[in-house]
């Protein structure tokens, strides 16, 4: 998969390695790399996969990081929604038109 300029792409980077972070830093954490993901358009003229390449971000920074993926799509999910909140629209109608609501005594 050649990669062109201007394309929309995601980098990957290690900001630290492990062992190179702060002494205050909770073990655990220590104990794996500080990695950064970054989204923008393709500075360099063309790339492939896993080569070292510059990226611009929308707020104009420019980034260098290991070319992971062409055209990255957003899966940010929060997981299914909770039964509690099913009952929130409903209600929030009726205390809007004025009538009363009878809560279940619990």
């Amino acid at each position: 998969m050649k990669v062109e300029k201007g394309d929309r792409v995601q980098i990957h980077r290690v900001i630290l390695g492990i062992g190179e972070r702060a002494p205050q830093v909770p073990g655990d954490t220590a104990a794996v790399p500080l990695e950064m993901t970054v989204r923008g358009t393709l500075v360099d003229a063309f790339a492939e996969p896993g080569e070292e390449v510059t990226v611009e971000t929308p707020a104009g920074r420019r980034l260098r990081g290991r070319l992971v993926g062409l055209e990255p799509a957003y899966d940010i999910g929060f997981g299914p929604p909770p039964p509690e909140l099913r009952s929130v629209g409903p209600e929030l109608r009726k205390i809007l038109s004025g009538e009363v609501i009878e809560r279940e005594k619990t």
